[in-house]
């Protein structure tokens, strides 16, 4: 995040924020030290001011030892800062232009830790990063750091004041064929649907009454929508497939419509359904014996298992499936529990809902290892496609993942390589400057159409509109004909 030999290439993004402190430490270090730490992480260079053009030059210190020391006591005091998650090696100095700065490398925190808040003030003051500034985290987004704060997920969670009439019967029973099918002559077979579902963590006894009572996972795998929504207001499950551009959805799926259960496991199964029809992968064979169960398919069934299992059910805007001819993306509400760089590395299982997990799990779907992600990256890469994508957004919490159908470009010299790697090289310089001239605009009008924003770049509506959806700080909102763009708050 900051290399001394590339400090006058730097710009203040979202990982990099300079800060003048000539006459001490800024008021407003400690908000983005929050920011930083409930994010990515970033780094916070004292000694240095931003020009105008977004270049930066420096300023010095005066007394650094001090400034230190002050830095250290305040990190300290928990009337300042919850909790310092910093090491002495976090803060470095360093002397660049006769004048010396001081860099401090925030680390992202662990979700234990999270969230991240200044001045003794849970609501108020806990901050987030956008593209060039601190913001404060909304009431749902600090409420959401907290739940994944406990080891407890929020699925085991006993509905006490429900009763177990809630759940769909005939939804448990198809549960109950796919597991004996999965499991043949499992033990759990010959058991009552009560003491089946305590079994597998959908039920629970609760001491006041002695009886069962449906736990939070168990509603949403068995429960009818609308039952689901008492507890989960914003619970909502929608698959959209576009595979003709002349036709607004080809096929749209959503649990909100009453002609079905719209629970987990039935949207599980049919959504699974309509995503692997088209997958055209040559089917193999053991023997005589067709098997169509490819890797490819396994990797699909993989990655819908982890949109379901690390969705924050409490947020808004609900799961999204969206297939078109050459991808399938899936959204959830969320950020990654433990952290984008970790998930992609495999090796750690930190599901959000830990008891929807095992009953996948129990009907051969999931992986437990957490090596599901590295997994369907690795498909992708024998197949030849090109690689997934894996996004994380704040404001309100939502990560995506990106599965493309599409080979390749195959190289085949070297000259044709630079070739290529120039013509990238000044694709993403231009699609740089555009994107700067995109936030300035916005910066001073607020919002814009992309009617406006393509006349402004000298770019097609497509081109633009494709720009505009690169742009993590930048939010769409309005139906096709009256969209308009602004930048995420």
């Amino acid at each position: 995040m900051f290399d001394l030999s590339q400090f006058n290439e730097y710009k203040e993004d979202n990982r990099r924020e300079v800060k003048k402190a000539k006459s001490g430490l800024p008021d407003s270090l400690w908000s983005t030290y929050s920011a930083f730490a409930n994010c990515y992480g970033g780094v916070i260079i004292l000694g240095v001011v931003e020009n105008e053009d977004g270049s930066w030059y420096t300023t010095g210190l005066q007394n650094e030892d001090k400034l230190r020391r002050d830095f250290w006591n305040t990190i300290n005091n928990r009337q300042k800062v919850n909790i310092n998650i910093l090491a002495d090696k976090d803060v470095q100095t360093y002397q660049i232009n006769q004048d010396t700065i001081m860099v401090i490398y925030v680390p992202a925190a662990k979700r234990e830790q999270k969230p991240v808040y200044i001045n003794d003030d849970l609501f108020g003051g806990t901050f987030r990063r956008n593209w060039e500034g601190d913001y404060h985290c909304t009431p749902s987004e600090v409420k959401a750091m907290l739940r994944d704060q406990t080891e407890d997920t929020m699925d085991m969670k006993i509905l006490e004041n429900m009763q177990m009439d809630v759940l769909n019967m005939e939804t448990v029973h198809a549960y109950r064929n796919r597991h004996m099918a999965y499991r043949r002559e499992h033990v759990w077979e010959q058991l009552k649907d009560g003491d089946y579902l305590e079994r597998i963590g959908a039920a629970r006894m609760l001491n006041t009454d002695n009886k069962l009572h449906p736990t939070a996972a168990g509603l949403l795998m068995f429960g009818d929508e609308y039952k689901i929504l008492y507890e989960y207001p914003e619970y909502f499950l929608d698959f959209r497939e576009l595979l003709d551009p002349a036709i607004r959805w080809t096929d749209r799926l959503q649990s909100s419509s009453g002609d079905w259960t719209g629970n987990l496991f039935d949207f599980f199964f049919r959504v699974y359904g309509k995503l692997v029809k088209d997958v055209k992968i040559p089917f193999k064979l053991e023997g005589a014996v067709r098997i169509d169960d490819t890797p490819v398919h396994k990797a699909i069934r993989e990655a819908l298992a982890n949109c379901l299992v690390n969705t924050d059910f409490y947020l808004p805007r609900g799961i999204v499936i969206k297939k078109d001819a050459d991808s399938i993306v899936m959204e959830n509400p969320g950020s990654i529990r433990t952290g984008k760089k970790q998930m992609l590395k495999g090796g750690i299982s930190d599901p959000r809902n830990k008891a929807l997990m095992k009953m996948l799990n129990m009907i051969g779907i999931g992986e437990r290892a957490g090596s599901g992600v590295p997994d369907i990256y690795s498909v992708w890469e024998n197949q030849g496609w090109e690689e997934p994508t894996i996004e994380e957004r704040f404001g309100p919490d939502r990560t995506l993942l990106t599965l493309k159908f599409i080979q390749k470009q195959l190289v085949k010299t070297s000259g044709s390589k630079q070739a290529i790697q120039s013509k990238r090289i000044k694709q993403a310089n231009k699609t740089s400057v555009n994107m700067k001239k995109i936030r300035l605009y916005l910066q001073e009008h607020e919002t814009a159409k992309t009617g406006d924003i393509a006349e402004l770049l000298a770019l097609s509506a497509a081109r633009t509109r494709a720009l505009l959806s690169e742009m993590e700080d930048v939010e769409a909102f309005g139906t096709n004909r009256t969209r308009t763009y602004r930048l995420r708050r």
